[in-house]
């Protein structure tokens, strides 16, 4: 779970600092990016944005399925979201000192705002796409990012609901 939170501070080979089960937690998550990248509905999804977004497009998708499971959970997890996200905070609390300095710079606001669960409201998206905008290097438009997911509420919905499974299975079978 750690290695998974921060694995995309973590550059190149410097996982290899980290204990064996933070290793696989930051490999897990560079297995995930890379399925989701290359998978056919998740590609559909970011051409769609593609136009307006360009580059950002994949990120803005992947942040629109974190809607879709926080939203949907229940239909993935039979654990409680409020439970799980209160494990998972509790977790990076506990172990604030293993954390990349970029994870530790960001985990009191994602604690305090409530990341985790605020993906399930447009609200809170509306604040995730404005701050990413302000932290790009340049004019991403992702301020308007949510315009676009009402917009297209069930085309990216349908997608992520054929794309979550497939990805569900490709964990399970993972060997890492």
């Amino acid at each position: 779970m750690l290695g998974n939170f921060f694995a995309d501070a973590v550059k190149g080979k410097a996982f290899n600092k980290f204990e064996a089960d933070i290793r696989r937690g930051i490999i897990l998550h560079r297995n995930i990016d890379d399925y989701t990248d290359h998978h056919p509905v998740f590609v559909r999804s970011a051409k769609l944005l593609q136009p307006n977004y360009r580059k950002y497009s994949k990120v803005i998708v992947d942040i629109y399925y974190d809607h879709f499971l926080a939203r949907y959970w229940n239909d993935y997890s039979e654990r409680d979201i409020t439970d799980f996200v209160l494990y998972v905070y509790r977790l990076l609390a506990r172990n604030y000192s293993l954390l990349p300095a970029r994870s530790r710079r960001i985990l009191p606001f994602m604690i305090a705002q409530n990341w985790l669960a605020g993906y399930a409201n447009l609200k809170d998206m509306e604040r995730v796409f404005r701050g990413m905008s302000r932290r790009t290097g340049y004019k991403s438009g992702m301020e308007y990012a949510v315009v676009d997911l009402k917009k297209h509420y069930d085309f990216f919905l349908n997608d992520f609901r054929e794309f979550f499974p497939e990805l569900i299975r490709f964990v399970k079978h993972l060997k890492y």
